[in-house]
């Protein structure tokens, strides 16, 4: 029989969604399942992008330019503008959502075996994109006793060897909701500088900061390093359209775009009709953002406080996204988060939480802890986190 790549087989699974199965299983045995595992807003998409969607008077759905309509990247680059964000048209190329816009840059930068840095824990996917391009994630750990601050400098650049092309960070962090400081920015610049790697930005959650003083700090902004940046945003989480997968891929760095934009032609062009609702969503009033962000306030702030009261459980108050990383009094996450759909539930109801080591590459590291998606009503979340609390006490008990 014909043998799988190791590629394929060194693919990892989702630590998100590799648990479905059994949340599945629940909903059939008629258990009500709080989705905390998973970063899907139930915050309605903006009415502007929906009307637009309704209102398409087309006769033919075409392929749109490889690289996005060019009205879309115009009214883009504005946006970026009018948030103080160096950013241009032409910077611009339109992508099958932000994975799409990683994978790539991690295709147009790397070679099979050369190394990409990321601090840990990051998003799953990362070590998927990675892997898909032969690339090699190398991670530096960050921890919950520091709030997943970027680790020291020098701790970084121990890392850095002749095969080291890039370091990837998301700012906010996805799963920590870390906000990396203009200082922290400005020292990975002058190490990717002093090295002469690129610095790859995943700015999907920019908008999402929930204390007065925290401003985000784009690498675009990063003046002696243009040519060494590049970054990555979304539609999803800004205007909670998931589903629609745009995103973009934005850097100064010419060579750059022209071998990304061979990627972008090899798989014709992005969506079509979700560049026009996307196009639309950029009208958007601030009052939209004002009245999401205060709602996500509320909810990390119950999440917060209700995990507090949680005998050893240890959380740290993340400063933006929409996740935190917890630290139960458990052994094996992963074991526990399917107990909690196979076997357990509290009045007909249950939770589902992503097991944090999957946002991990070390061996061993986040077996005790999960990543929850403040993604509920703070009702909901309440709820959520009582039936946790119970379910701990039944489970340590077994």
């Amino acid at each position: 029989m014909p043998t799988i790549s190791h590629k394929g087989r060194n693919m990892p699974e989702s630590p998100i969604r590799k648990l479905a199965p059994f949340a599945d299983l629940a909903k059939q045995k008629e258990k009500k399942v709080y989705h905390l595992n998973i970063g899907q807003p139930d915050i309605k998409t903006p009415e502007v992008a929906i009307e637009a969607v309704k209102n398409i008077d087309l006769t033919l759905i075409e392929y749109s330019p490889s690289a996005g309509y060019e009205s879309y990247r115009k009214k883009l680059a504005q946006f970026y503008q009018r948030q103080n964000v160096n950013v241009n048209s032409e910077d611009i190329i339109v992508t099958t959502g932000g994975s799409e816009a990683l994978l790539f840059a991690l295709a147009t930068i790397t070679d099979p075996g050369d190394e990409i840095i990321i601090p840990e824990p990051f998003y799953a996917n990362y070590h998927a994109f990675a892997s898909s391009t032969s690339a090699t994630v190398i991670p530096v750990i960050s921890t919950i006793e520091t709030g997943f601050a970027l680790p020291s400098i020098e701790d970084v650049e121990k890392l850095i060897t002749p095969k080291t092309k890039a370091i990837l960070i998301c700012n906010p962090g996805n799963p920590t909701g870390y906000l990396y400081s203009e200082a922290e920015i400005k020292q990975l610049a002058g190490l990717i500088k002093k090295h002469d790697l690129y610095l790859i930005a995943d700015e999907v959650y920019r908008e999402f900061l929930y204390d007065g003083d925290d401003v985000h700090y784009s690498v675009m902004n990063l003046e002696d390093v243009q040519q060494n940046v590049i970054m990555v945003d979304s539609v999803s989480k800004r205007y909670s359209m998931c589903g629609a997968r745009i995103g973009c891929l934005i850097t100064k760095n010419k060579d750059v775009l022209a071998t990304v934009m061979k990627f972008a032609q090899a798989r014709l062009s992005p969506p079509t009709i979700e560049q026009i609702a996307c196009e639309a969503a950029i009208d958007t009033p601030q009052s939209y953002f004002d009245e999401v962000i205060s709602e996500y306030k509320g909810r990390r702030d119950t999440l917060i406080t209700e995990l507090n009261k949680i005998e050893g459980v240890i959380v740290t108050k993340p400063k933006g996204a929409f996740y935190c990383i917890a630290q139960l009094p458990i052994e094996n996450s992963e074991d526990f988060a399917q107990w909690l759909l196979e076997t357990y539930d509290l009045n007909g109801e249950t939770v589902m939480v992503a097991p944090a080591a999957g946002f991990y590459s070390t061996p061993g590291m986040g077996l005790n802890q999960v990543r929850i998606a403040y993604v509920l009503n703070k009702k909901d979340l309440v709820t959520a986190v009582n039936i946790l609390k119970e379910a701990l006490l039944v489970y340590n008990k077994k």
